[in-house]
């Protein structure tokens, strides 16, 4: 229902000057009251309109000169693909269908890595069951799991890598005191000793834990294990990545309640800008609704919390509290969701600001401080966020600056390119033109040149010749120059005939 200026332009220009009575026919009726608004032109919707313009959008490319029904189809998919861009996404980089995928695939991996590491623990329990009491922590079983590998083979020389691995000296202490005096060594000696054993080896059912293992068994072991690693440290990338996505996306939010419960909420709420219709009452139950309506079923009491249980707030109140708590965080998030989805350019200063305040709620009820009024910490913090968005904004326009720089010189550089080669042309054309026109000197002067005379052409009266014309040796010259040779042929003839004569007279 918005007046486009395009439109506006169009309208005046097609239209005719007076508009009383010209009726426009506007298939959106919106558009309508907004034309009928700005401009005071008549408008009519549905109808005949509607059938109208079918006929004109069937009939277009023949109405309109130069258009094909090809480049029409073109045209309107280009149009469909832009207004669905336009409707979906408003801004690249605050899409929060990634934050609902990140924390959806967060939440199925920590339940993947809890089932694997319990089967690395039952299935490595076998060999080393002491392991499990003193590495409680999944993930870095799985890696002292690895690490150990066959418990006979670890000894003094492997204490500084479990140091590593465990960050506890006294822990990896432990574990190879527990390696060496493990229920596997008793186990194999009851198993294989004397007759007075059997009894206490036949009380056991199952194997007996502790017993020694194969190498490709441990060789499974260890291949799962390292499986299991490469799916912790992908979780922990994983984390990094909703972080950052929550500190660009809802930075007030992921400040005040964190950045993986403010992920659930906007996952359960389906994206930010559902989260910031919600009211707090809603907000505050999220994620507790078979629980509310069990309650309102059977009339007993409905859930306090929700989703922002897992908030540290709730845990840190005690639990008479623990409603009045979640309730008035339930506010201040739905206060900085909808800070987060309609302000131009998110900061985390109003979150901070929101942090405090329910810091400060949480020291009157345990101390009974009166906090600070919600006005007071609001102007704080509107004159903290104009400096932050003026320092944001200043950033922006020097990346700008620095954009259209490197553009402009791009742009001069592929210009220069394409003049290099004009150049080079121009050139090579002015170079052939010279060689030409020597080329017809030298003719002419061979021309004007005797061509019986054998003498060598006199130097000019001013014995300075034309620079820059290096002319071959004519055929006299080189004649001139080849007869001292022959002379000394002859002579050496002459000689010869005369020691004949003078030995045929002897």
């Amino acid at each position: 229902g918005v007046l486009h200026e395009d439109l506006r332009l169009l309208l005046d220009t097609a239209l005719p000057p007076k508009r009383k009575k010209v009726v426009l026919g506007v298939g959106d009726a919106k558009m309508g009251a907004a034309v009928l608004e700005e401009l005071g032109v008549q408008c009519q919707t549905g109808g005949v309109v509607a059938e109208l313009m079918r006929g004109i959008r069937l009939h277009f490319p023949a109405l309109v000169r130069g258009l094909t029904a090809q480049s029409a189809a073109k045209a309107q998919l280009g149009l469909g693909h832009s207004y669905s861009r336009a409707k979906v996404k408003f801004n690249v980089h605050r899409v929060d269908n990634m934050i609902i995928q990140s924390i959806s695939l967060l939440d199925q991996l920590d339940k993947d890595i809890n089932t694997f590491s319990m089967r690395v623990r039952s299935w490595y329990g076998y060999h080393f069951p002491e392991l499990i009491k003193i590495v409680p922590e999944n993930s870095m079983y799985c890696r002292v799991a690895k690490f150990i590998g066959n418990r006979r083979e670890l000894s003094e020389e492997s204490l500084e890598g479990l140091e590593e691995i465990v960050m506890d000296s006294a822990k990896a202490q432990a574990i190879l005191e527990a390696s060496r005096s493990s229920m596997g060594e008793r186990g194999s000696e009851g198993g294989s000793g004397g007759p007075g054993h059997v009894g206490s080896a036949s009380t056991h059912p199952v194997p007996p834990p502790g017993m020694d293992i194969s190498p490709l068994d441990l060789i499974n072991i260890e291949s799962f294990s390292r499986r299991v690693i490469s799916l912790s440290d992908y979780r922990k990338g994983l984390q990094e990545y909703l972080r950052s996505k929550m500190s660009q996306v809802a930075p007030s939010l992921s400040a005040l309640i964190g950045e993986v419960v403010g992920a659930r909420l906007i996952s359960h709420a389906g994206s930010l800008t559902n989260l910031a219709k919600y009211p707090a009452s809603t907000v505050q139950i999220l994620g507790a609704e078979k629980a509310l309506f069990r309650a309102l079923k059977t009339r007993g009491n409905t859930p306090k919390y929700g989703l922002i249980f897992h908030s540290t707030f709730i845990g840190r109140a005690a639990a008479k509290n623990k409603g009045r708590i979640s309730r008035y965080l339930a506010n201040k998030c739905t206060i900085a969701s909808r800070i987060d989805c309609f302000s131009e350019v998110p900061t985390s200063v109003f979150g901070d600001k929101l942090r405090e305040q329910v810091e400060e709620r949480l020291a009157f009820y345990e101390t009974g401080e009166p906090p600070r009024k919600n006005l007071e910490v609001m102007k704080e913090a509107v004159v903290e966020a104009n400096e932050v968005v003026a320092e944001v904004k200043r950033r922006q326009e020097k990346k700008e600056k620095k954009r259209k720089k490197r553009e402009k010189r791009r742009l001069e550089a592929l210009a220069a390119a394409a003049e290099e080669p004009a150049a080079e042309n121009s050139v090579i054309e002015t170079e052939e033109n010279d060689v030409g026109a020597k080329k017809k000197k030298k003719k002419k002067k061979q021309q004007q040149q005797p061509e019986e005379s054998e003498v060598e052409p006199e130097p000019e009266e001013n014995g300075v010749e034309d620079e820059g014309e290096e002319e071959p040796l004519p055929k006299k010259k080189r004649k001139v120059m080849v007869e001292p040779e022959q002379e000394e042929e002859e002579e050496k003839k002459k000689k010869k005939k005369k020691k004949k004569k003078a030995v045929a007279q002897d």
